[in-house]
């Protein structure tokens, strides 16, 4: 499918109401780049209100809204951000539309049919709310607190899962940003360096960027990307390591069209060349790194050769990419990556980014990675308990041998759904769901399935009808981060060329919420007093939450709004490494959990006999299934159409435009078809679809049955050994084109 939507037709044919707002013309002396005001002219009704921060994806860029007569009508980047500024992507200026989506829940409702093939009766709030308490106080009451497993995500979803966690006491909690994203990143780093390494690299000011599967220009998180940009500008190199030429490889000086899964090899290869030719950094080695020597030894086997032979690329090209690295370090960005659950061995592949980023000293310094010293925000939420590992399903058996033992906060999504199905060691008996979409974010759709199937509860609250919304016994309907207060964000600037600036900043409502939709918070409570739990509701309302929090650095909503909804003070020289870091290459504790002390090629399955891997990311206008229902972005990209490599593609007969439908090598069908993308640019072993499309529930006007779900086709599941998160590119798959299977050819 050709993507023709310019931002100019963008903005005609989404927003025609947003186009009659005048805006004055102030005029950028340095960029030439005309900026909206803060004041709006039009009616008499027409006003700016500050304070907004996008959750159209997580990046959460700072907003101000356009509202005329109580109607938001335009959305636009906060000119006082040192974050986005003025800018915002396409998901960002449709959160108008998913504001006034037609299928937004709107009132509390009650499934009198089957879950999975639902009826809907509204109902009133006192009604659910009791229902919902009555039904998670009797699990508690009958089976303990560990007889509930909660799956919540996004920023509302922190208070209600701190709820759960602590004042009720479950361990059985698995958030899809730790489990299904970041948590294997997070982790591996933790065990190298001690801390997370988020997003934090210097790219503005870098030699050489270095991505693996990185595919920055189509994920859109717009400071990210502006970093990205000024760096190219400022003429840093790039290396991109991917199956398929994305839009960062479409930039690269160095595309490695890499075999999917071999990327630790490479990186050990690139590690082996620069330690046997010395071109390594010497003092930070000395100075700032624990177990050399064991490292070194443990990746020496892993030639230029050996790896170049694993991972199907040129020697000579693994070289070209260690010599560019080496002349320009320590001005390097190793991007950690963010969404790196793929195939299972992920824990070894983020274990050695960081390992590279040690060996070539590109820690604190200029161009590398740099953990921009923040302003100090507390936060409010539920009391911590006493730690009770009793029922901890990271406990084999509760003899003390631990399952995973680097997994992120909660529990591995495997264990949860293994114990509910099973009913061992324990039942788990109700489910809440809170802004995530389990079928679709976790692997193994039919599990998933059967987990709700196995519960006597199963409760969800959300924004928009997902698919697993239509397996609710009780479905509650969430005001939007348009029209609430809650997630305070905090930061510094992103461009460390400039003067050193801190920013805090908290989501206030932009409009008032229509309908029967509540906040978090109320939700949160009356489902607590109803548990019994009244005793220990920290806050009574989301505006004490949010002020509460911000009275920790002297502020208060008011004084913010009064600063045009983000504060501003000087920040703190970020460059500089701390006389304590300390990058662990050969990690002793590892070992003593049975893990590699050193980062670790672990090979993959290769692909059965006339199937190809199926390989998905993101799509630059939607963040996964979440926007699929927002006709301005389904307009712009109404599915997601396979790449298949151009010569793949002629001996199957497929051009562009066909249409084709999957099986999997486990011979689950795909319920929905799309379109085929023929290009040179892409390894003939596999194909590639955007995630998030194929939604099943009919209560999605735009968004069901648009495209295919590819998660649906993942059948074949993997566990990452040290963290215990699913692989999510393990499956393989054969196109059905006119009702014929064809076989991708050797």
């Amino acid at each position: 499918m050709a993507f023709n939507l310019t931002r100019r037709k963008f903005l005609q044919t989404a927003s025609l109401a947003a186009a009659s707002v005048p805006l004055s013309k102030v005029v950028s002396a340095s960029t030439g780049v005309t900026k909206a005001p803060l004041d709006t002219k039009g009616t008499a009704g027409d006003k700016t209100v500050v304070g907004g921060i996008c959750e159209m994806c997580f990046w959460r860029c700072q907003l101000v809204g356009k509202v005329r007569d109580g109607r938001l009508i335009k959305l636009e980047g906060n000119p006082k951000s040192i974050d986005n500024g003025t800018a915002i992507c396409a998901r960002g200026n449709a959160g108008v539309q998913l504001l006034y989506d037609v299928d937004r829940l709107k009132y509390p409702m009650k499934n009198v049919g089957k879950r999975g093939a639902p009826k809907w009766k509204k109902i009133s709030w006192k009604e659910a709310l009791d229902e919902c308490g009555a039904k998670l106080k009797s699990t508690v009451d009958e089976y303990g607190p560990q007889g509930i497993c909660v799956f919540p995500h996004g920023a509302s979803a922190k208070y209600p899962m701190h709820y759960f966690e602590r004042a009720v006491g479950t361990h059985n909690v698995s958030e899809a940003s730790f489990f299904q994203c970041r948590g294997i990143r997070d982790t591996a780093y933790l065990a190298t360096t001690g801390k997370p390494p988020g997003e934090k690299i210097d790219m503005a000011n870098t030699k050489v960027m270095f991505f693996i599967g990185d595919h920055l220009g189509e994920n859109i998180h717009v400071s990210h990307i502006k970093q990205y940009i000024q760096g190219l500008q400022n003429g840093a190199k790039l290396i991109v390591a991917d199956p398929r030429f994305s839009a960062a490889a479409a930039k690269a000086n160095i595309w490695v069209q890499i075999k999917p899964g071999t990327d630790t090899a490479y990186m050990l290869a690139i590690m082996n060349y620069l330690v046997k030719n010395n071109k390594y950094d010497k003092a930070f080695i000395e100075d700032h790194t624990e177990g050399f020597e064991e490292f070194a030894e443990a990746i020496k086997e892993w030639t230029l050769e050996k790896a170049a032979k694993v991972c199907d690329i040129p020697a000579e090209q693994i070289k070209e990419v260690a010599e560019m690295l080496a002349a320009n370090a320590p001005h390097v960005a190793i991007h950690p990556g963010r969404h790196v659950s793929w195939y299972g061995n992920d824990f070894q592949r983020q274990r050695a980014l960081a390992c590279l980023t040690g060996i070539l000293g590109a820690y604190y310094v200029k161009g590398g990675w740099v953990p921009a010293k923040g302003p100090k925000v507390g936060g409010v939420s539920w009391a911590k308990g006493e730690a009770d590992h009793t029922y901890d399903l990271n406990i084999n058996h509760h003899d003390g041998t631990k399952y995973y033992t680097n997994k992120p906060p909660g529990t591995p999504t495997e264990l949860i759904r293994d114990c509910a199905i099973s009913g061992k060691p324990y039942p788990i008996k109700s489910c809440v769901v809170w802004g995530q979409n389990p079928l679709q974010t976790i692997p193994g759709q039919q599990k998933m399935k059967d987990l709700f199937k196995a519960m006597d509860f199963v409760m969800c609250v959300d924004v928009m009808p997902t698919d697993v919304t239509a397996w609710a016994d009780i479905l509650l309907p969430e005001s939007s981060y348009l029209e609430r207060y809650d997630f305070i964000k905090k930061g510094t600037q992103w461009d460390l060329s400039k003067e050193h600036q801190q920013y805090i900043a908290a989501r206030m409502p932009l409009v008032e919420p229509m309908f029967e939709r509540k906040d978090q918070i109320y939700i949160t409570n009356e489902i607590a007093k109803r548990m019994g739990n009244e005793s220990k509701i920290p806050v009574q309302t989301i505006e004490e939450l949010v002020d509460k929090s911000l009275a920790t650095a002297n502020l208060s909503i008011e004084k913010l709004r009064a600063e045009d909804g983000i504060h501003i003070q000087p920040g703190k020289d970020p460059y500089g490494i701390p006389e304590d870091f300390t990058v662990v290459l050969y990690n002793e504790d590892l070992v003593d959990d049975g893990h590699p002390g050193a980062p670790t090629y672990k090979a993959v399955p290769d692909n059965p006999k006339g199937f190809a891997r199926l390989l998905y990311g993101r799509a630059p206008v939607h963040t996964f299934n979440r926007s699929q229902n927002n006709v301005w972005l389904h307009n712009a990209m109404p599915d997601n159409p396979v790449w298949i490599n151009n010569e793949v593609a002629a001996k199957l007969g497929l051009i562009d435009g066909d249409t084709v439908g999957f099986v999997n090598s486990e011979g689950v069908k795909s319920a929905t078809t799309t379109t085929v993308k023929v290009t040179a640019g892409i390894r003939k072993d596999c194909v590639y679809m955007y995630h998030g499309y194929g939604s099943a529930n009919p209560a999605l006007s735009i968004g069901h049955g648009a495209g295919v779900d590819d998660q649906s086709l993942i059948t074949k599941l993997a566990v990452d050994p040290e963290t215990g998160c699913n692989g999510m590119r393990n499956n393989f798959v054969k196109l059905i084109k006119d009702g014929k299977v064809l076989d991708i050819p050797a």
